[in-house]
């Protein structure tokens, strides 16, 4: 969930990050629609594993655990969380990571997809290490001007292809695009053989 301008932070209620001061938590909420009110229900009915920040996993760890009626799988999926200062949690199929090897371990192995969601820096770090093979995005026509951006510093040049994508009723724009190799480059209007 992103806005115009980038920002991912606290997509879901005023409490859940107003960390640097974030005034707009909640922000996803006025653009509920029965279509991303469908794509958001498939999404929760996959079969995934998760790699979350350790920020992240905090928030996750103080709601899911007491609202499995709305995200059936989530008590019994893995999470793998990053973190250097976290090492255990009372929340059952947790698995903590030190490094990005160990990342790269687990995309290796064999399982369910691994997806991330929240987790602003984590994403960046994949991203820094071509460790992205597809984005889900939600983009909501708002801007919001500051807070944890989606797309930071340091990305490597890549490009994807639009595989899926709809708009909601209220302007949601969703988009699945897959990893697709390097950037090719050209100029506009010359005539190609």
């Amino acid at each position: 969930m992103i806005s115009l301008d980038g920002v991912m932070q606290a997509p879901g209620g005023p409490e859940e990050d107003p960390s640097g001061g974030f005034e707009y938590g909640g922000w996803v909420a006025p653009f509920g629609d029965p279509v991303g009110g469908e794509v958001v229900q498939k999404e929760l009915s996959q079969m995934s594993e998760y790699l979350l920040g350790r920020k992240t996993f905090d928030i996750w760890a103080a709601f899911w655990p007491q609202h499995a009626d709305i995200w059936p799988g989530i008590n019994d999926s893995t999470k793998w969380v990053l973190s250097k200062t976290m090492k255990q949690s009372e929340w059952k199929n947790t698995v903590f990571l030190e490094s990005l090897a160990d990342i790269k371990k687990c995309k290796e192995s064999e399982g369910a997809d691994i997806q991330v969601w929240g987790s602003s820096e984590l994403i960046q770090l994949l991203l820094r290490h071509d460790l992205v093979d597809e984005l889900r995005l939600k983009i909501y026509p708002l801007t919001l001007g500051n807070g944890k951006k989606l797309f930071g510093s340091g990305a490597i040049p890549a490009s994807f292809t639009l595989s899926e994508s709809l708009v909601t009723t209220t302007g949601v724009i969703i988009a699945v695009y897959k990893r697709a190799g390097d950037i090719k480059t050209g100029t506009i209007g010359a005539k190609t053989q």
